[in-house]
Order: structure tokens, then C-alpha cells, then sequence
């Protein structure tokens, strides 16, 4: 199975990661969001991104890798298509209903969600079989990890495609099953919450608790500081789904987390969150 065309949907800071990332393989890349000005944004910062890559001495030619890559107004054909849109479910349904009409029989429909169980997703299509998970993690194109997530209905020739596509993105792929949050977020929100937690109840300030963190369990960034990577926005909805799906209120988000997402403190997107950008 080839995957020469790719449709991403979502020109955001995961979509336009994973977007470059396909187009420096070589693959023409078609780049969907239907909010206006978001693909522009998009190319202007993989522009600023490859010519950092290049400036390090990566093997990168910036014009070829953007020359691949073309703005699309809707979801059109492709021999695979990754979602990355905001992380809701009723959003990422839709899309899935629409690529299914949209895009060839034998194509595989990929999302990146961070939690949202696969098999939601697939229902939504009468190809549940093409249907997978392909979380990438940010920034997408200095981060190998690839989890490849399975549904009980996602076949073995889907699977194997997808993992050896990874393999060829110069990622790695590991493989996972359908369940909330999946194993990387099952594991790094509660404590991500939990750092919110030692802020919410005065433990230490946001400095100590990333440093603690960073240099106790050597870890490159601390809890905090990542937080505001991924979107405090983001963890709170990764959050709920993992208290909805497994039943636990442990994954309950902190009042303190819910907090700044109620004032539009969203992390390094809007500026401010644990820290001011």
C-alpha cells in the first residue's frame, strides 16, 4: 500500500507539524481548515521551521518541501487522510463522515486524536476496517513517537500499512489499543493534573514544581511547561474523556486547570497559561 497523496485536515500546530512531515518525505500534501487564514498561518511557520532545520544542518530543502504541499478548500481525494482537529468529538465524526464520501473506497482515514476512542470514529464510516489512529506528539517533526492505535474492527493490512508509513517518516511506531486516552495520555495527564493540583494547593510555584520535575525524574521539560505546550484547553478535554470513558473521577481536571481555560489562558496558543509567552 503507497500513500503518495495525503489529505491533513487541521492546519493547526499539530496539523501543520504532521503536514511538513509528509511533505519532507517526498509526498504531495493537500492541507484542509475550513477557518479562514488558518492553511497561511500554517505555511508560515513550517517556512520558519524548515529554515531552522536547514540552519542545523538538516537535510531539508525548505522551497521543495512547501512546493508539496497545496491548501485545499474541502476534503478531496487523497490515499490517506490524517485529522487533526480540535479534540471533540462530534467535530471529528463529521469529518470522518465526510472524508468516507469523499476520498477513495481503498483509502485509509487516520486521526490524531489525543483520547478520543477510535471505533467513535470509525462507526461514522462504512470503512471501519481503514479506519486508525496516528497520534503524533509536538512538536511532529523532531518528536519520533508515533502510537498507532487499533479498534477492534481496523485490519491487519491497515495496521501494517500504517506502522511501516511511520517507519518511513523516520518515526517510530508503537501500537495500541482502543481505550480512552490510549497509553500516552492515560498516563501523562493525571500527572500533568497533578502538578496543577501541587500549584492549585500552594505546594510551590510553577518554577520549583518544572524544576523539581524536570531534574528529580529527568524529563526535558517539567508538567507546567508542557501543559501550556499542548494546550491547557486540550488537556482539559483529554481529561473528561478520560474520567467519561474509564468511569474514574481521578482524571477529574482541576478546578485550577479549568480555571485558566475559562479566562482564555490556554498556554504558548494564547499567549499566557502557567507562564507568559
Amino acid at each position: 500500500m503507497t500513500f503518495e497523496r495525503v489529505l491533513v485536515v487541521g492546519a493547526g500546530q499539530m496539523g501543520g507539524g504532521i503536514a511538513q512531515t509528509f511533505a519532507a518525505s517526498g509526498r504531495r500534501v493537500l492541507l484542509h481548515d475550513p477557518f479562514p487564514g488558518a492553511t497561511d498561518r500554517a505555511l508560515a511557520t513550517m517556512e520558519k521551521s524548515l529554515a531552522r532545520l536547514a540552519e542545523k544542518g538538516v537535510d531539508v530543502d525548505p522551497t521543495s518541501v512547501l512546493a508539496r504541499i497545496e491548501p485545499a478548500d474541502d476534503l478531496a481525494p487523497a490515499d490517506l487522510m490524517v485529522e487533526a482537529v480540535v479534540e471533540d468529538a462530534e467535530t471529528k465524526k463529521d469529518i470522518f463522515r465526510r472524508a468516507d464520501a469523499a476520498l477513495p473506497p481503498e483509502a485509509i482515514l487516520a486521526s490524531n486524536t489525543s483520547s478520543i476512542p477510535i471505533a467513535s470514529l470509525a462507526a461514522a464510516t462504512g470503512r471501519p476496517d481503514r479506519v486508525i489512529g496516528m497520534h503524533f506528539f509536538n512538536p511532529v517533526p523532531a518528536m519520533t513517537l508515533v502510537e498507532v492505535v487499533r479498534h477492534p474492527g481496523t485490519s491487519d493490512e491497515t495496521a501494517a500499512a500504517v506502522v511501516a508509513l511511520a517507519e518511513e517518516l523516520g518515526k517510530t511506531p508503537a501500537q495500541a489499543n482502543d481505550f480512552p486516552g490510549f497509553v500516552s495520555n492515560r498516563i501523562l495527564m493525571p500527572f500533568l493534573n497533578e502538578a496543577v493540583w501541587a500549584l492549585h494547593d500552594g505546594v510551590a510555584e510553577p518554577e520549583a514544581i518544572d524544576t523539581i520535575a524536570k531534574l528529580g525524574f529527568n524529563h526535558p521539560m517539567g508538567p507546567l511547561a508542557l501543559a501550556d505546550l499542548i494546550g491547557l484547553d486540550t488537556c482539559v478535554a483529554i481529561l473528561e474523556v478520560l474520567r467519561d470513558g474509564l468511569g474514574d473521577d481521578r482524571y477529574e481536571p482541576c478546578p485550577l486547570l479549568r480555571e485558566h481555560v475559562a479566562a482564555g489562558r490556554l498556554g504558548r496558543k494564547s499567549g499566557v497559561g502557567f507562564y507568559t509567552y
